[in-house]
């Protein structure tokens, strides 16, 4: 997939009319300092520029994520925010699944927003100051099915031609500081033309 360019984006400058394309709201946030599977519901957590949610795990400029650290650990760190949209959720109580906010380790649960069908490079403005950038797609791990059996499987379909579908939520990095908090909304504009399609990262 292509890289994500921070300094290109500059927190509300992206905002105009023109490209706002779409209103939805931040359902829970949570961050956990340790590598755990699940975070802890929060009434808050706090965006750094360049760096992700403080607190959190992932928290960092390079990469933090354990096999990606032992590979490189001077890589950029692509996944500072994970997202997941609750309609997820929903899908996968009515198949079974104890699902809530955290439980599958995101920082920001949204409702309203299509989050899968964004393309790479989407900024999303959460609340009144923080803004992220999409760089791509979660890929689903055997944690998932660890902490209920299945669930990995549940969260991975396939489109009619045969292509692998993840629907684990995506990630982003932070471009613009600021508090997130449940009810905030979440604004979103679309990168210009030609736009990528997410791909795990």
């Amino acid at each position: 997939m292509g890289t994500i360019d921070p300094d290109k984006h500059h927190g509300g400058e992206s905002f105009t009319r023109e490209n706002e394309a779409a209103l939805g709201t931040v359902v829970a946030t949570a961050f956990h300092k340790s590598h755990s599977f699940s975070k802890p519901v929060q009434d808050a957590i706090e965006l750094t520029a360049g760096m992700g949610v403080v607190g959190d795990a992932h928290f960092g400029a390079t990469v933090r994520h354990r096999s990606r650290v032992a590979a490189d650990p001077d890589q950029p760190n692509l996944r500072q925010v994970h997202l997941i949209h609750e309609e997820l959720h929903d899908e996968l109580r009515s198949k079974g699944f104890d699902v809530a906010p955290g439980v599958m380790g995101e920082n920001v649960t949204t409702r309203g927003v299509n989050l899968l069908a964004l393309p790479v490079g989407t900024v999303l403005r959460l609340g009144r100051e923080a803004v992220v950038v999409l760089t791509g797609l979660r890929n689903p791990c055997k944690q998932l099915n660890d902490y209920q059996d299945g669930l990995m499987n549940a969260v991975l379909d396939r489109t009619p031609d045969g292509n692998l579908v993840r629907k684990a939520g995506v990630m982003a990095v932070v471009v613009g500081s600021g508090t997130v908090r449940p009810g905030d909304d979440i604004a979103v504009a679309l990168p210009p033309e030609p736009q990528q399609a997410l791909e795990r990262v």
